[in-house]
């Protein structure tokens, strides 16, 4: 298999994370309306349906037990983290969940060393924190601004919190996932063990959107299927812990869509935290040589 620069995940990923923000949008908005049950197993279907034919007309063999295994513990861990994540931002508005969640790098990063081995260099740890000071200074600057006391809001911060802590725990599934298959097997399989871990559930909870959010949901869907390729692709070629620092981004983009898609104002206070976060994402950007791809 060819060896590509390890400059080209990183920004690969960086792609991704910005696709996957504009993704939460949608799905904020269709969540509101129908609940995030409903949204994530229409979406998960829609997924399924868009990268199961491509898969099918690429595969080149069935994938292994544990391989298929991998696919379902993920499953698993996703769909823990986007029932609570996206019933959070019905709650918050959505920038200051993505910053709240940002403790999920840091997880992110022991876990890597615990289960993934990987020797966590000094410039990954930095970069993780020069991150995380940056979010902190938006969130201090928007907090300041928005009343988020009430016990609604306290509980709201709560699911974030415990979603980031499943996130951590799919960042490095994806990139055990991402050495075994490729994007597309990855795309279908979890959409497919997705809708059937949320199935049980869907006589008693599942609603029927109307037009509206039937295309928040399906631009949801597009865009879910084309993130979780990107990043599926960048994690088989570059260390979690090169990856990790620019999940921290997501806050960025979440400022950027909501400027110009809900007409929110950015003010100073995400400016420096975003000056913050990208020389984070400088330090943690890979200068070596290249990686070998293992698919």
């Amino acid at each position: 298999m060819p060896k590509h620069g390890p400059l080209l995940p990183f920004l690969t990923a960086l792609l991704a994370i910005a696709v996957l923000t504009l993704m939460d949008v949608f799905m904020k908005s269709a969540a509101i309306v129908v609940g995030a049950f409903s949204t994530l197993l229409w979406r998960h279907a829609l997924a399924f349906a868009l990268s199961a034919p491509a898969y099918g007309l690429t595969r080149r063999n069935w994938p292994a037990a544990a391989t298929i295994r991998l696919h379902l513990l993920r499953s698993v861990a996703i769909t823990f983290t986007s029932l609570t994540f996206f019933t959070a931002i019905t709650i918050l508005p959505l920038a200051e969940a993505i910053a709240i969640s940002f403790i999920s790098p840091l997880v992110a990063l022991a876990l890597a060393a615990l289960i993934l081995k990987e020797q966590i260099r000094r410039s990954a740890i930095w970069a993780a924190i020069l991150g995380l000071a940056g979010v902190g200074v938006i969130v201090s600057g928007r907090l300041g601004n928005t009343q988020m006391a009430d016990d609604h809001a306290l509980f709201g911060i709560g699911l974030v919190l415990i979603s980031a802590v499943g996130y951590a725990w799919n960042l490095i599934l994806q990139r055990q996932q991402s050495l075994r298959a490729q994007p597309l097997e990855i795309a279908a399989f979890q959409s497919l063990f997705n809708c059937a871990i949320l199935l049980p559930a869907a006589p008693f909870l599942l609603q029927m959107p109307a037009m509206g959010t039937w295309t928040n949901i399906a631009v949801a869907a597009v865009l879910g299927v084309a993130g979780g390729l990107l990043l599926s692709w960048a994690y088989a070629r570059a260390e979690a812990q090169v990856l990790v620092p620019v999940e921290y981004t997501g806050f960025v983009w979440a400022a950027l869509f909501g400027w110009l898609l809900l007409d929110e104002a950015v003010e100073i206070a995400t400016v420096a935290g975003t000056v913050l976060i990208v020389a984070g994402c400088w330090i943690a950007a890979p200068r070596g040589r290249p990686e070998p791809s293992s698919v």
